[in-house]
C-alpha cells in the first residue's frame, strides 16, 4: 500500500526544511531519521519509506535554493513548524497474557561469549520495560551450557555481561549459571524416557542426517524403554566417548520442518568448563535446559525474537509429553542498525588478535563501544522501544539512534575546534590589534559561558577545505575573510591575503590558531584514525569530557592534556 498524500507532504517538507536549513540537498539517512522519529506509523514500512526520500532528496538535487524556499512558502512558511517529535516516545506494546501486576517473572539469557552489544537491545530493554511496567522480576540466567569453537565460554565474559548490564542501568533481581543447574536437568531426562519420548542414539552423523531428511527412524529409536534407561546411565557413567552416543526426543519423522524431528536432548562433551571444569561430561541443550527452567525458576512470561520458535516448539512439545505448564511466549522481528555488522564469534576473534581495540572498540557496537563513543543509554533505551513489540523485520541507519541521542546532548555539548589533516596558512595583512577572540561554547547557550584564544597571523586549516577553494576568497568562521592563493603548494605553508571581517556570504572555512593548538588523534567508528589540530582550550579539560568538534560531530576525550607529541585522544560519536 503507497504511503497516502498527507505523508508525502510531511516527508517532503522534512526533506525542504533540511535542504535549507543547510544549504545544500539532505542526506537521504537524515530525513529518514527525522520521519520515523515524527511518525512512529512508518516505524514497520522502513524499506518504503526510504525509497520514497531518496526520491525526493533526488529531485532536490535538481533544483536550485531559492526553489527549495518557494516550495516551503507553498506548503505553509519558509521555515514551518516541525512536526511533533515523536523521538524516543515508546512503541506498541501489548498486554502479557495472564499478567499479574507484581507476579511477572521475566528473563535475560546472554550466552557468554562476549560483550553486550547493540543486536542485544530488544532483549535488555523489552524484558526490562515489562518488569517496570508489572512491577515484576528479572532475571539473568546465564546461557553457559557448553560452547563451541567459535563460541567460547572464557572466564571474564561472565563479568563482562555482568557490567554492561549495569551500564545499561538494567539490574537483574536475581543471577543464575546453567552450569549450576546441570544435575537438575537429568531427572526431567529420565521423565521423558520414562514416557518413552526419548531415546539414546549412536548413529553415525551423516547416517542421521540422512534419515532426518528422508523421514527415516534410526534403527536406536525402537528401544524400549528399558534399553533407552540403560544406555542414559552409561551416559551418566561415562562409558561412552565424546560424539559415540547423545539422547534424543522422539518427534513426528515427517514433519514439515526437518530440524525438528527428533532434535537431541543431551550430548557429551569433555569442555573444560570455566566456573565447573570438566565436572559434567552430559550436557543439556539450550532449548531443554530451557524446558527446565523456565519452570522451575517460575518465569511467567518468554520475551525473545521471532527467530527462535523452533525453541519454542521444542519446549512446549516436552511440556505437553510431561502435562506441564509452561509460560508463553512473546516474539519481536530482528531490529538492525544497518551499519552495524554484528557477529560476536568474528568480535571475539579480532579482539583476542590485537586487531579491535578490545570489547569497546567501535566496530563491535557493543554497549560499552558506544559509551566510549559518548552515546547514552537513555538514547539507546528510546531508540529500542520507539520500535514497539512489532514482528516486523526493521533495518535502520545509525542515524535514527544518533538522532536520539543529540536530542539529548546538543543543548548541553560546548563545541570546540578540530582540523583534520591539518596545514599551516599565514594571513598576510592580517590586522595586529586581533589578539584575541572570545567565542560562545554553544551557539544557542549562553550560560555555558564563552572562551578565549589568543591568535597570531597563522592557523591550521584542513588540507581538503585547501584544495577545495583555490584563488578563492573565503571565510575563516567567526573571524576574518581572505583569499586563498591560486595555486595550493602541496606541501608547507600557504599564504593567503587579508580581505576583511564583515561577514559576508563567502565558503566558511573551519580553523585552529596555530597558538597554543594541541595534537589530536580522533578515532572513527570503522576503527580507523583521524590526525589533526584541536584549539588550545582541549587542554584543560577532562577525559570523558564530551564537545562537539565543529563541523566534524560529537566527540568523547579519551586522554587529556598531551605530553610532548603524544596527541589528546579522542573517540568520535556521530555527526
Amino acid at each position: 500500500m503507497a504511503l497516502d498524500e498527507e505523508i508525502l507532504q510531511r516527508l517532503r517538507r522534512l526533506a525542504l526544511e533540511n535542504a535549507v536549513r543547510h544549504g545544500s540537498p539532505p542526506r537521504p539517512e537524515s530525513v529518514l531519521s527525522r520521519a520515523l522519529a515524527t511518525e512512529p506509523g512508518l516505524r514497520g514500512r522502513v524499506a518504503e519509506t526510504e525509497a520514497v526520500i531518496r526520491q525526493l532528496v533526488g529531485e532536490l538535487g535538481q533544483q536550485t535554493p531559492a526553489e527549495w524556499t518557494n516550495a516551503l512558502d507553498r506548503l505553509g512558511g519558509a521555515r514551518p513548524s516541525p512536526v511533533p517529535s515523536g523521538g524516543g516516545s515508546t512503541g506498541d506494546f501489548p498486554e502479557l497474557p495472564g499478567a499479574v501486576a507484581g507476579r511477572v517473572v521475566l528473563r535475560l539469557a546472554p550466552f557468554p561469549s562476549g560483550a553486550l552489544h547493540i543486536g542485544n537491545g530488544r532483549l535488555l530493554y523489552v524484558n526490562d520495560y515489562y518488569r517496570q511496567r508489572y512491577g515484576g522480576q528479572l532475571y539473568l540466567v546465564f546461557d553457559d551450557t557448553i560452547g563451541s569453537d567459535d563460541k567460547r565460554i572464557e572466564p571474564e565474559f561472565f563479568q563482562m555481561i555482568l557490567d554492561d548490564l549495569a551500564l545499561t542501568g538494567i539490574r537483574p533481581d536475581r543471577v543464575f549459571y546453567k552450569s549450576d543447574r546441570v544435575p537438575r536437568f537429568y531427572p526431567w531426562a529420565r521423565r521423558l524416557i520414562d514416557a518413552g519420548a526419548a531415546y539414546v542414539c549412536r548413529c553415525p552423523a551423516e547416517l542421521l542426517r540422512e534419515n532426518r531428511r528422508e523421514g527415516r527412524a534410526c534403527p536406536e529409536r525402537a528401544q524400549s524403554i528399558d534399553e533407552t534407561v540403560e544406555l542414559w546411565e552409561q551416559m551418566l557413567a561415562g562409558r561412552f566417548a565424546v560424539g559415540e552416543a547423545v539422547l534424543r526426543l522422539r518427534t513426528d519423522l515427517h514433519d514439515p520442518d526437518p530440524a525438528f524431528r527428533d532434535r537431541v536432548l543431551f550430548r557429551l562433551s569433555e569442555f573444560d568448563h570455566p566456573r565447573v571444569g570438566r565436572k559434567y561430561r552430559v550436557w543439556p541443550m539450550l532449548e531443554f535446559s530451557w524446558a527446565v527452567d523456565d519452570v522451575e525458576l517460575g518465569i511467567t512470561h518468554v520475551l525473545r525474537g521471532k527467530d527462535l520458535v523452533i525453541e519454542d516448539r521444542m519446549q512446549e512439545y516436552i511440556w505437553k509429553v510431561l502435562g506441564v505448564q509452561g509460560p508463553p511466549f512473546l516474539h519481536w522481528g530482528m531490529l538492525r542498525v544497518r551499519e552495524a555488522k554484528l557477529s560476536k564469534s568474528k568480535s571475539y576473534a579480532e579482539v583476542k588478535s590485537g586487531q579491535f581495540d578490545g570489547w569497546a572498540d567501535p566496530r563491535t557496537w557493543s554497549f560499552r563501544s558506544l559509551d566510549r563513543r559518548g552515546i547514552r543509554m537513555e538514547a539507546v533505551r528510546k531508540f529500542v522501544l520507539a520500535f514497539g513489540l512489532s514482528l516486523s523485520d526493521v533495518e535502520v541507519p545509525a542515524e535514527t539512534l544518533y538522532a536520539e541521542n543529540r536530542q539529548l546532548i546538543d543543548a548541553s555539548t560546548p563545541r570546540r575546534a578540530f582540523v583534520a589533516r591539518p596545514r599551516p596558512l599565514t594571513v598576510r595583512g592580517f590586522p595586529r590589534e586581533l589578539t584575541e577572540i572570545h567565542l560562545a561554547n554553544h551557539p544557542d547557550r549562553p550560560e555555558l559561558g564563552r572562551r578565549s584564544l589568543e591568535l597570531t597571523d597563522t592557523f591550521y586549516l584542513s588540507e581538503a577545505d585547501l584544495t577545495a577553494h583555490p584563488g578563492e576568497e573565503v571565510r575563516l568562521k567567526d573571524l576574518l575573510n581572505l583569499r586563498l592563493p591560486p595555486e595550493i603548494p602541496a606541501e608547507g605553508p600557504v599564504v593567503g591575503e587579508f580581505t576583511g571581517r564583515e561577514n559576508r556570504r563567502l565558503p566558511r572555512l573551519q580553523w585552529v590558531p596555530r597558538n597554543g593548538a594541541v595534537p589530536v588523534d580522533l578515532l572513527q567508528v570503522d576503527g580507523s584514525h583521524t590526525l589533526g589540530m584541536g584549539e588550545s582550550t582541549l587542554t584543560s579539560a577532562e577525559p570523558g569530557s564530551s564537545f562537539q568538534f565543529e563541523r566534524v560531530g560529537f566527540v568523547r576525550l579519551e586522554s587529556g592534556r598531551p605530553r610532548g607529541e603524544v596527541p589528546i585522544r579522542a573517540v568520535f560519536g556521530h555527526p
